[in-house]
């Protein structure tokens, strides 16, 4: 059944009374100049609008007359997952939640409300509402059972039906809202299927007006395609504040949380878990995720950079593997790392260096599982394939960084300093970069320098 559509009357702004054409008097109370144009929305459901379904029409406000408001945030309980909302989950916010079945979407929320209900002592003023399309609510408290979670004072709601919701979202005002997942609610309103694009835009778009007009937050985890996108609309993720990506490494045990966007905080911040029986468990040490420890030294192939995610610095290892051709054509084989950025370094390390890759498969890797694409990396992965086609290894507690052009000149790149103390931290002793930071670093300035600093002890080794 579509929406009807409003219409436009006129309303006494002393008796409140209405008609569908202007006059200059009110017939009712007498005054002169008292009716203002006024729209009925028959569809209205927000406290803000007349018990009569007219509201004054909007008009525009000087910039200058704006008062601003302090955002307030809501803290989740888990350090990470604070860190990659920007600080906390912010009031009047909507907050979407992708990744494929089975990742954790429902543990990381159910333990989020665990976390929350520690910190807000009081469960009748702070009220939490958990709203399920997929599983039933002997499912959800198994869970939270053997979780050993404290959510007793949580409230459930298994329903598909935004209505439904919607109710009991006016009922219990809560000050968190979770809907799992938003591809299972429909409504009569934009047909009886859910998850099609009219069903997801017009309850996403519900559910939003709710929270913005309360000091609520909306958690909703959604369904991805098998390329990894979100499932449904593009507009969806430009309707909320925040989305969010839960991805996990190859092994299957750690979890990367990432937001692709955010209104309240960066982009570029990064939440790693580790999935155990527990439930999902920080890391306490990411830099031990990402470095592999050794007892025979470094094989060829492998190079290590300081990498920036967010606010915080990983020395991450780079793996690069080459082998001849099985066909007339070379590949590459990297889904951390683009392969047109591999391409390119291997073309300039040929044109620039003299080391032919274009008779090569090329394999790249990353320790960990995170995904690099940062222009910091250029150096390091030309050393790593350079070491890979000659056979021979970078020496220890050697990192590297640097942004590679196709002249083959090393430039530097943002927030040197902090990468090189992170390195520096983290036990490497040699790094070479585009500059000299404090004679702490060696200086690079293009790719034959970069090779012959970073293979002249180990190659004077091998002789």
């Amino acid at each position: 059944m579509a929406k009807k559509k409003g219409s436009i009357v006129y309303k006494c702004s002393s008796c409140g009374y209405t008609q569908p054409g202007w006059l200059g008097r009110c017939p009712q109370c007498g005054e002169w100049n008292s009716l203002e144009e006024c729209i009925t929305d028959p569809n209205a459901s927000t406290p803000s609008l007349k018990a009569d379904g007219t509201t004054v029409k909007i008009k525009p406000v000087p910039m200058s007359k704006i008062q601003m408001e302090d955002e307030g945030r809501i803290s989740t309980g888990d350090s990470e997952f604070d860190r990659v909302l920007g600080g906390g989950a912010t009031l009047r916010s909507a907050i979407l939640i992708g990744g494929e079945p089975g990742i954790g979407k429902s543990t990381l929320l159910i333990q989020t409300v665990s976390e929350i209900m520690k910190q807000r002592h009081s469960a009748n003023s702070f009220r939490i509402l958990y709203v399920s399309g997929e599983e039933s609510a002997s499912q959800i408290k198994a869970r939270a059972v053997r979780l050993s979670l404290a959510v007793d004072a949580m409230e459930i709601l298994c329903t598909m039906r935004l209505e439904d919701i919607l109710d009991a979202l006016d009922s219990i005002n809560p000050a968190v809202v979770i809907i799992d997942s938003i591809q299972t609610v429909y409504s009569v309103q934009a047909g009886m299927i859910p998850g099609t694009v009219n069903q997801l835009k017009y309850c996403a778009n519900e559910l939003i007006s709710w929270v913005k007009e309360r000091n609520s937050v909306l958690f909703m985890t959604a369904h991805i395609t098998k390329d990894g996108m979100i499932a449904g609309p593009k507009s969806l993720e430009h309707m909320v504040d925040t989305v969010i990506t839960f991805e996990r490494n190859s092994n299957d045990d750690f979890r990367f949380l990432h937001a692709l966007k955010n209104r309240f905080g960066s982009v570029n911040e990064l939440g790693i878990f580790v999935m155990d029986a527990n439930g999902l468990q920080t890391v306490a040490d990411p830099n031990a995720l990402f470095i592999t420890k050794r007892k025979n030294g470094i094989p060829a192939g492998i190079a290590c950079v300081p990498v920036f995610e967010g606010s915080r610095v990983f020395v991450v290892e780079i793996q690069a593997l080459t082998v001849p051709a099985k066909s007339s054509m070379n590949r590459v084989y990297s889904d951390k790392i683009d392969s047109a950025r591999i391409s390119r370094v291997a073309a300039v390390l040929e044109k620039r260096a003299g080391l032919r890759f274009s008779d090569q498969d090329i394999y790249i890797n990353v320790a960990g599982g995170i995904r690099l694409t940062e222009s910091a990396i250029d150096a390091a992965l030309a050393t790593a394939l350079y070491s890979a086609r000659t056979d021979i290894p970078i020496p220890e507690h050697t990192a590297i960084l640097g942004e590679l052009s196709l002249a083959g000149e090393i430039r530097p790149v943002t927030k040197m300093k902090e990468r090189v103390k992170a390195a520096k931290e983290m036990g490497f002793t040699t790094l070479l970069a585009p500059q000299a930071i404090s004679g702490e670093a060696i200086s690079v300035e293009d790719i034959q320098s970069l090779i012959r600093a970073t293979f002249k002890t180990a190659a004077s080794k091998k002789q």
